[in-house]
């Protein structure tokens, strides 16, 4: 995943008041915090940053251009209005080059299960460990072929190269069971009446 620049302001207003300024001139109120550093109180583009969410999602690194210095930072938190839907608010972490960073990938599921056979999706995000500069924008699971009663674990997933699993290796991912059809439910019902009549 490439870097993405973006311009930020240092904020020096505080509370409710200050935040909503803000929103008003277009700008999203932000903390930058992480590396032992004070928390810095900042403003991103809200049209730019809303952007990066769309296309990236909340993995992309984030190159800020703060006050004639470049920080690394991805996304924490972002705060959105119950019923507006702004955003209201955003946290960032401080990552370093070459530095690891424990973030949550989202799973995409290809291929073709085998007749007669429904899915189960348990999860759709896995927690991995990956360099802050290389984090995979997705991580695919190929089910082509899968038969009934598959079932495939966090430790079955390949993961790319340079990143390795958090999640427990045991975390149940998806399963694959036999569809249920109205014949079968119908021959079940049946032979229930069946051994009910003969008892």
């Amino acid at each position: 995943m490439s870097e993405v620049r973006l311009a930020a302001e240092s904020r020096t207003e505080f509370g409710k008041g200050a935040a909503r300024r803000t929103r008003r001139a277009g700008k999203i109120p932000a903390v930058l915090y992480g590396h032992g550093t004070d928390p810095q109180h900042l403003s991103l583009p809200s049209l730019e940053f809303a952007r990066v969410l769309r296309e990236h999602g909340t993995n992309a690194v984030l190159s800020l251009d703060l006050d004639g210095k470049n920080e690394l930072a991805l996304t924490k938190t972002v705060v959105t209005h119950p019923i507006k839907n702004y955003i209201e608010h955003v946290d960032l972490l401080v990552v370093k080059r070459g530095e690891k960073v424990t973030i949550d990938v989202h799973l995409v599921v290809t291929g073709t299960t085998a007749s007669g056979t429904l899915v189960t999706q348990e999860l759709t995000e896995l927690q991995v460990e990956a360099d802050a500069l290389n984090i995979p924008e997705q991580i695919e699971l190929s089910i082509e072929g899968a038969t009934a009663g598959t079932q495939i674990h966090a430790s079955d997933i390949t993961l790319p190269e340079g990143t390795s699993l958090i999640a427990d290796p045991e975390t149940l991912i998806l399963r694959v069971n036999e569809a249920q059809t109205a014949d079968t439910g119908s021959e079940a019902g049946a032979e229930e009446a069946t051994e009910g009549a003969e008892a």
